[in-house]
């Protein structure tokens, strides 16, 4: 485990009791029931933001704490814990840390102070098709005037409906799959031209498809440079993708822990499931499988607070290790529970269905195993 310092202790046991108190699994139930247009519960996220939480990787002079990306991490753990949903991940991690990396003093001057209050949800316009591929970006930013002209369309943007600002790429030269070529834009999410479509996904969560109908920006809406945002794209994805990795890592564990205590009340055959060797087993290859997936997640975070080249293999090693540790556990809490694992009145549909909607958010195991692989060379 990481070793914290006093200031991330006090975030993570702050982050834990509110948890408890006001987002237990049953307020995620009863936001799921409640057809909530965002997918979040906005007094939750208010409050989550009155805490501080939306400005935590925001630099201190745009209105946030900078305590960094395993700070951040460790409240996404906990909120992962009782599925708690906000726009903390596209938010404060996604849309602010392109920002950070990217953005001129006048960017970061007007929309980071909104960001870290939580004023404005911000979210990361980036794919196009079924699956991650952000390279493969062809929606097509054209010089208009003294601005840009973007059309074409985004798929499966998280908090994207909702999202005052998206910070889409798109291709001002190049073909789809060049990494050249490359640019970011800020656009505002109720700019004329942008039809957003919501989804509805498995874990109940915000998400849209955007189409960008000659969304007309001016050029003060370019992220960096022209044609150069790539670098700036991956490390944003990056950043993300740990982000949704610790909160993996807190629905596992607590996913695990659920089990675990049913193991050990629930009897059969005249004594307690938890004493069979065969469940006795799954129950070790969890747990151990749980311990190997917070070192490397904890390991991707705390790369980035220190600016370390190999951030790019250690993100790509923690999703792909916190998603098939996810989905073995996930799947294990519903087996394990038995008949009442199957229905809906329990929590463990929860926790598979939004290991499976991670899974696939930012790439998916294959995604990361192969750009994992690629990284070292092979």
């Amino acid at each position: 485990m990481a070793v914290l310092n006093e200031e991330q202790s006090m975030l993570r046991d702050a982050a834990k009791s509110w948890v408890q108190d006001k987002s237990p699994v049953t307020a995620f139930r009863k936001m799921r029931d409640s057809g909530a247009e965002l997918g979040y519960d906005t007094a939750a996220w208010n409050e989550m933001a009155e805490m501080g939480w939306a400005g935590v990787v925001v630099p201190e002079d745009f209105g946030g704490s900078q305590f960094g990306y395993l700070s951040i991490g460790l409240i996404l753990e906990e909120l992962g814990r009782t599925l708690t949903a906000s726009p903390l991940t596209a938010s404060a991690v996604g849309a602010a840390s392109a920002l950070a990396l990217g953005g001129s003093d006048a960017q970061k001057n007007e929309w980071l102070p909104k960001i870290a209050a939580g004023e404005v949800v911000g979210a990361l316009a980036v794919d196009e098709g079924a699956h991650h591929a952000p390279e493969k970006v062809a929606l097509k930013a054209e010089k208009s005037g003294s601005g840009y002209k973007l059309t074409g369309a985004k798929t499966y943007v998280i908090e994207g409906y909702g999202a005052g600002l998206l910070v889409v790429s798109a291709r001002t030269s190049g073909a789809p799959g060049d990494k050249d070529g490359v640019s970011l834009f800020l656009v505002p999410g109720d700019a004329q031209g942008l039809v957003k479509t919501r989804l509805a996904l498995a874990d109940s969560r915000g998400a849209a498809n955007i189409k960008f109908d000659g969304v007309e920006v001016g050029a003060e809406a370019l992220l960096g440079e022209e044609g150069k945002g790539w670098d700036v794209l991956e490390k944003t994805l990056d950043r993300a993708r740990a982000a949704i990795s610790a909160e993996m890592l807190g629905a596992a564990v607590q996913a695990f822990e659920t089990t675990l205590d049913y193991l050990k009340v629930r009897v059969q055959f005249g004594q307690v499931i938890g004493s069979f060797q065969a469940l006795q087993h799954r129950a070790a290859k969890m747990f151990t499988d749980l311990e190997l997936a917070r070192s490397v997640v904890e390991a991707a975070l705390q790369a980035i607070d220190a600016d370390s080249p190999d951030v790019p293999e250690l993100v790509s090693l923690a999703k792909a290790k916190m998603g098939d540790t996810f989905h073995l556990v996930s799947n294990e809490m519903v087996q394990m529970h038995g008949g009442i694992g199957m229905t809906d009145a329990h929590d463990a549909g929860f926790y598979l269905k939004r290991a499976r909607a991670c899974e696939a958010t930012f790439g998916s195991q294959s995604y990361h195993r192969d750009r994992y692989a690629k990284i070292q060379g092979y």
